[in-house]
C-alpha cells in the first residue's frame, strides 16, 4: 500500500472483519490506548462492526485529556502575566481550567499565540529578548523529542528568556495502572503506533508477560485498527500474551535512536498526576537538573497552584474505560464542545468529543 485511501478500502476492511468474526468464539474486551485511534474507531463505526461481545474500551490516550487541571491553571496564571508570550498548540486553547481557558486569557489582553512547533516559540524568544516566552509542552512520548530539542537548543544558544511548561506522560506506566485497577476489565491492548515510532517496543514485553495480556502496536487508519483487532483476537483465542507490531511501516522495535538520546539528555522520569485518574508513579518526564533553569513552573513560582475537578464531569471514568462518554449524565447537555466541563469533550482526540461529533444523534434516538 502506498496511498492513504488504500488504508480505508472497504473490500479489504470486509475481509478483515470476516476474519475477526471467524476467529471470535467468546466475548473479549480490549483497550485502544490512543485518542486518535478512538476517533477513528467511532468515526468509521468500527466498534459497531465487530462481533457481538468484542468491546473496545477507550483508554487514557489523549494527552490533552489527561493534563491535570492544576497544570492548566498554572498555564493560565503564567499566560496572564505582563511581559509573557505564552505559546501552545491550538488544541490547548479551549481546554477549561477553573472557570476560564487560554482563549479567555487572550481576550483579556494576554499574549497567547498558537505555534506549530516548540522551535517556533524558541524563535520568538530570540526575536523578543525583552519578553519571557513560554511553550506549553504536553503530550506522550510522541511530542516530547521536539520539546526536548527546543530546550537543548535554547541552552546551546544561550537563550535565557525561553522556558517550557512540562506535562509529558508515558504510556507503559498507564497500561500498568489500568491493569492494576480493581475495576479493570481490559484483556488486551492496542498500543499507539506513533508512541512506538519514537520509543520502540522494548517496554511492552514485560507488561504483556506480567499482566498476561496481548499488546498489538497499531496505526490509526481503519485497516490498521482492524488488523490490530484481528491479531489481538487471534492471540486471545489461543491464550497467548505477546507483543506484535502491526504498524511496521512506521515502527521499528528499537525506536528512533537519536530521539531517545535527546529525551534521555533533557528529561528525567518523574511521578505524574493524570487528569481524572490520579497520580501514577514514574509515569512522566520533567526537565533534568542541568536544564532546570528552563522549567516554567519554577521560573514563575506556580507549583503551589492546586485545583478541584467539576463534580458534574465524569471524564475520569471515561479515561479509565469504566463508562462510555454518553453514559455521563452531563453529556450533550451541561457538557458540549462549546461549553465543555472536561478536556475529553474539547480535545480533538477526546472520547467525549468523538461520541458527540459522530454518534450523538443515534445515542439520543436510542434514549
Amino acid at each position: 500500500m502506498k496511498y492513504l485511501e488504500e488504508f480505508s478500502d472497504p473490500a479489504l476492511a470486509r475481509k478483515l472483519l470476516d476474519q475477526i468474526h471467524a476467529a471470535t468464539t467468546r466475548p473479549w474486551a480490549m483497550m485502544e490506548v490512543c485518542g486518535g485511534q478512538t476517533h477513528s474507531i467511532i468515526r468509521h463505526g468500527i466498534d459497531q462492526l465487530l462481533p457481538e461481545g468484542v468491546e473496545m474500551i477507550h483508554g487514557p490516550g489523549c494527552p490533552v485529556c489527561v493534563t491535570p487541571l492544576e497544570t492548566i491553571d498554572r498555564a493560565l496564571e503564567i499566560a496572564a502575566r505582563p511581559g509573557v508570550i505564552f505559546c501552545s498548540f491550538g488544541d490547548m486553547l479551549r481546554v477549561p481550567g477553573s472557570g476560564r481557558d487560554l482563549f479567555s486569557v487572550k481576550s483579556a489582553g494576554g499574549d497567547v499565540r498558537v505555534v506549530y512547533s516548540p522551535l517556533d516559540a524558541l524563535k520568538l524568544a530570540r526575536q523578543h529578548p525583552d519578553r519571557e516566552v513560554v511553550f506549553f509542552g504536553i503530550g506522550f512520548e510522541t511530542t516530547a523529542p521536539a520539546n526536548a530539542m527546543a530546550v537543548h537548543q535554547a541552552a546551546r544558544l544561550g537563550v535565557r528568556n525561553f522556558s517550557l511548561l512540562v506535562s509529558h506522560v508515558l504510556v507503559p506506566p498507564a497500561i500498568a495502572a489500568v491493569m492494576e485497577s480493581s475495576t479493570c476489565r481490559v484483556q488486551a491492548f492496542l498500543a499507539a503506533g506513533h508512541v512506538c515510532s519514537v520509543m520502540g517496543t522494548a517496554e511492552y514485553p514485560p507488561l504483556a508477560e506480567k499482566y498476561r495480556v496481548p499488546i498489538v502496536v497499531t496505526g490509526f487508519e481503519p485497516l490498521d485498527i482492524l488488523e490490530g483487532v484481528r491479531r489481538t483476537v487471534v492471540q486471545l483465542e489461543a491464550g497467548r500474551h505477546e507483543v506484535e507490531n502491526a504498524y511496521e511501516r512506521a515502527v521499528r522495535d528499537e525506536g528512533n535512536a537519536p530521539a531517545i538520546r535527546m529525551l534521555r539528555d533533557v528529561f528525567e522520569v518523574t511521578d505524574r498526576t493524570w487528569r481524572g485518574i490520579g497520580a501514577i508513579p514514574r509515569s512522566g518526564w520533567r526537565l533534568a537538573p542541568k536544564y532546570a533553569a528552563f522549567d516554567a513552573e519554577r521560573r514563575f513560582d506556580v507549583m503551589d497552584i492546586q485545583t478541584a475537578e467539576s463534580a458534574l464531569c465524569r471524564s475520569g471514568e471515561v479515561l479509565q474505560g469504566l463508562i462510555k462518554p454518553h453514559e455521563c449524565p452531563a453529556f450533550g447537555t451541561e457538557c458540549t464542545p462549546r461549553n465543555p466541563l472536561g478536556a475529553t469533550m474539547v480535545s480533538s482526540e477526546g472520547a467525549c468529543a468523538a461520541y458527540h461529533t459522530y454518534r450523538r444523534l443515534e445515542l439520543v434516538d436510542a434514549k
